[in-house]
C-alpha cells in the first residue's frame, strides 16, 4: 500500500521542509548504494559522516552532478571539415558561421550547430528522372518537359542542373526545399527562353546558355544556391507529331540542298560571266584606240595629201586616183583583155590561178604556223600577179 505523506493526504500540516526532503532522498541512496557494497543499512560505515540529527549518512551528489555538467559540457563540441561550414543556432536563431576545424558552443538545448557541406556539387533532374545508377533508362516527366515556343508549337526539353551553395546560412534560414526552388527558378528561366525562341532554332541551335538566367531569379530570393552549369539532355518534338516533324525536317535538308545546288551553280557561272565582260570590255576598249589611232592616221594623212595637192593638183589628183583603183582591183577576180590592137590572144583563167595560188600560200603558212608558231612567216604576194598588176596599169595610161 502507497502511504503518501501528510501535507498530499489533505492535512493542514503544510509542505514539508526542503531540508528534510533532501535529507530523506540522501538517505534513500545511501540505503541503495549501502546494499550494493555489502555494508548493512542500520548500521554505518565508520568513513561516512553522519548527518546533524544523528540520523543515516548523506551520499555526495556534488561530484555526480560536476561529471554530468562537464559530459554535458562536451557535447557542445563539433568538428568542421575541409570545404564545409559550420552554422551555430541559438535556440533557433542565427549565431555565427564556423570555419572548418574543431570548435564549441553552448551544449543543447541552448545551442546548435548544423555542418554544410558548400564543395559538394548537387545534381537536379528536369523533364525525366533517371532510373537509377548505370542503367542508362530515363523516365519522362511531360509536366515538366514540355514547353511552348514563340511559333506556337510544343517541344520536350529535357536538361540537367548542377549546383552547389555559396552561402551557409541563406541555404538553411531562407529554403524550405532547395531542390524544389532551384527546379522552379530552372523552369522560369528555360521557359522564357523557349517562349522567345522558334522551334526550328531549337532544334537545329540548341538551347542558349541559361545558368545566368537562373542565378539571377535565385538571388533575389536569397538562397544561397550557386548554379554552376545547364546540360541540354535532349531537344525534341512531342511523340505524337514526331513523324510529321521528321518529314519536315526532311523536307528542309532537301530545300537546303538545292539551296547549295544553286549557290554552287552561282558560283561557277557568275566568274565566268564576269571574265566574258571583262575581256569585252578590254576587247572594246582596244578596239576604240584602234579606231582612234587610225582616225587620227588619216587625218594626219589627208592633211599631208592636202599639202601636196595644193603644190601639184593634177598629179596629186591623178596619184590618188591609182591608188584607189588599186585598192579596189585587188580584191576583183575578174579578168579584162583589151582587144583594140586586133591581137588574136589566149584567154587563161587568171582568176582561178591567182585564187588556187592564193589558197596555196595560206595553206603553206598554216602548216608553217602548225610546225613552229614562234617563227611563221606570211607569204609574199607571188611575181605573177605583180605582173598582171602592172600589166593593167600600163594598158590603162596607153589608153588615156
Amino acid at each position: 500500500m502507497i502511504k503518501f505523506p501528510g501535507w498530499l493526504q489533505g492535512n493542514n500540516e503544510g509542505p514539508p521542509d526542503l531540508d528534510q526532503v533532501m535529507r530523506d532522498l540522501s538517505r534513500k541512496i545511501n540505503t541503495l548504494f549501502g546494499k550494493a557494497g555489502g555494508t548493512p543499512p542500520n548500521r554505518p560505515s565508520n568513513n561516512q559522516p553522519r548527518s546533524s540529527n544523528g540520523g543515516d549518512v548523506n551520499f555526495p551528489i556534488l561530484p555526480i552532478i560536476a561529471v554530468i555538467t562537464l559530459v554535458w559540457v562536451a557535447t557542445g563540441f563539433y568538428i568542421v571539415d575541409q570545404g564545409s561550414l559550420g552554422v551555430v543556432k541559438r535556440f533557433g536563431n542565427y549565431v555565427e558561421t564556423s570555419e572548418p576545424g574543431p570548435r564549441w558552443h553552448l551544449p543543447y538545448p541552448l545551442e546548435s550547430a548544423d555542418v554544410v557541406n558548400m564543395e559538394q556539387v548537387r545534381r537536379l533532374e528536369v523533364g525525366y528522372r533517371s532510373a537509377g545508377e548505370g542503367s542508362g533508362s530515363k523516365v519522362k516527366q511531360p509536366k515538366e518537359a514540355l514547353m511552348l515556343t514563340a511559333d506556337e508549337n510544343i517541344i520536350d526539353l529535357q536538361f540537367a542542373v548542377q549546383y552547389n551553395l555559396k552561402n551557409a546560412k541563406d541555404y538553411l534560414f531562407n529554403n524550405r526545399s532547395t531542390d524544389q526552388a532551384v527546379m522552379s527558378a530552372a523552369e522560369s528561366a528555360i521557359r522564357e527562353v523557349v517562349g522567345k525562341s522558334k522551334l526550328d532554332d531549337l532544334l537545329q541551335k540548341g538551347l542558349a546558355d541559361t545558368s545566368e538566367r537562373m542565378q539571377i531569379i535565385l538571388d533575389s530570393y536569397k538562397t544561397g544556391v550557386n548554379i554552376t552549369s545547364v546540360s541540354l539532355q535532349s531537344a525534341q518534338p512531342p511523340e505524337q507529331v514526331q513523324e510529321a516533324f521528321e518529314d519536315v525536317n526532311r523536307a528542309n535538308q532537301d530545300n537546303q540542298r538545292q539551296i547549295n545546288e544553286g549557290q554552287a551553280y552561282a558560283n561557277d557561272v557568275i566568274p565566268k560571266a564576269r571574265g566574258t565582260a571583262s575581256r569585252l570590255l578590254a576587247e572594246s576598249a582596244g578596239y576604240k584606240l584602234k579606231i582612234e589611232s587610225e582616225a587620227k592616221g588619216n587625218a594626219s594623212r589627208f592633211d599631208q595629201i592636202l599639202v601636196q595637192y595644193n603644190n601639184a593638183p593634177a598629179v596629186t589628183r591623178q596619184r590618188i586616183f591609182l591608188d584607189a583603183q588599186e585598192q579596189i582591183l585587188s580584191s576583183v577576180s575578174k579578168v579584162l583583155v583589151d582587144q583594140k590592137a586586133g591581137n588574136n590572144m589566149l584567154y587563161l583563167p587568171l582568176d582561178k590561178l591567182i585564187g588556187a595560188t592564193g589558197n596555196t600560200a595560206a595553206q603553206q603558212s598554216q602548216s608553217v604556223q602548225s610546225l613552229n608558231p614562234q617563227t611563221a612567216v606570211v607569204p609574199e604576194p607571188s611575181a605573177s600577179t605583180d605582173r598582171t598588176r602592172e600589166a593593167f596599169r600600163s594598158r590603162d595610161r596607153e589608153s588615156r
